[in-house]
């Protein structure tokens, strides 16, 4: 049934485009950034418009758009789901299907950072402007910010981010920035995950911009999250990151983490969307009880 909606998805976009602007009119837009237990559960679905197609062991995981889809609407009709992350052609995508009704919907903004490019840490925006995610009815853009000391491309990255978050907030919508102190191991970009790093990237991020009203953090669940949040007044969400070896124990950290204040909640892309077993609405319920 889905590879029919999609074929009907190609010939809206050949004979009417306009279809995709008029869906987003016709959405109903949720009520809240958090649901009815003052948490946001957030499906993050915007990693193939930087190439990053791997989910653990599958390196072209997120590379068939039909499962991807399949896979992102059986996760927002979970109870407790509320909203989704993604770049242009996925939320665009989940207009024409109708998936997203009273549904969270953030815009991804800068992918140009590719993985595994030279010039990875120069992570231009090649997504969404704030201009763009007002216009559709959209809740908030999503900018990932990654710091490496050694790389001066970083200095251009923190200048294009604090410009996105003042545009966001001049446009009265959510920035959501995902920081991260990062360096290159073999030639590799690598996001250091110790928590002086975490805390560092979280200060830094808290800072962007001439007002942090409308600033929400995106933050891995690292060792000491005590401290981290302990950096920040910044409502922040959890990121789930790749898959892990053990997911009860990435569930029991995810659980302790929300307990702390300032976190509300998750957002969460390949560890629910690829779980080891594929059951995504099995690891979406799980996670949305931890909540």
């Amino acid at each position: 049934m889905l590879a029919d909606r999609l074929r009907d998805i190609v010939e809206t976009r050949v004979h009417d485009p306009g279809a995709v602007a008029e869906a987003a009119a016709r959405r109903t837009p949720a009520p809240s950034l958090v649901g009815p237990n003052g948490m946001a559960m957030i499906v993050a679905a915007d990693h193939t418009a930087r190439g990053a197609l791997r989910s653990g062991d599958r390196p072209m995981a997120m590379a068939d758009r039909a499962d991807l889809l399949g896979r992102v609407c059986a996760a927002l009709e979970r109870p407790g789901v509320t909203g989704v992350l993604g770049s242009a052609d996925i939320l665009d995508d989940l207009l024409l299907l109708g998936a997203l009704d009273g549904k969270n919907v953030f815009g991804s903004m800068n992918r140009g950072g590719l993985a595994g490019a030279a010039w990875e840490i120069d992570d231009r925006f090649t997504g969404y402007d704030a201009a763009a995610i007002a216009a559709m009815g959209f809740d908030g853009g999503k900018m990932l910010l990654r710091v490496d000391y050694a790389d001066p491309a970083t200095a251009r990255t923190l200048e294009s981010c604090a410009h996105a978050v003042n545009e966001l907030n001049d446009a009265r919508v959510t920035a959501m920035v995902e920081p991260f102190i990062s360096c290159r191991v073999d030639g590799t970009v690598r996001n250091d995950l110790s928590t002086e790093a975490v805390i560092t990237s979280v200060a830094i991020a808290s800072g962007l911009g001439r007002a942090s009203a409308r600033t929400w953090l995106k933050v891995p669940v690292v060792d000491g999250m005590e401290r981290v949040m302990a950096a920040t007044t910044l409502p922040t969400l959890l990121l789930g990151g790749e898959l892990a070896a053990d997911p009860e124990d990435t569930y029991a950290r995810w659980g302790a983490a929300l307990k702390l204040p300032g976190v509300k909640g998750l957002a969460v892309g390949r560890s629910l969307l690829y779980p080891a077993d594929d059951d995504v609405v099995g690891a979406v319920d799980t996670a949305v009880g931890l909540m």
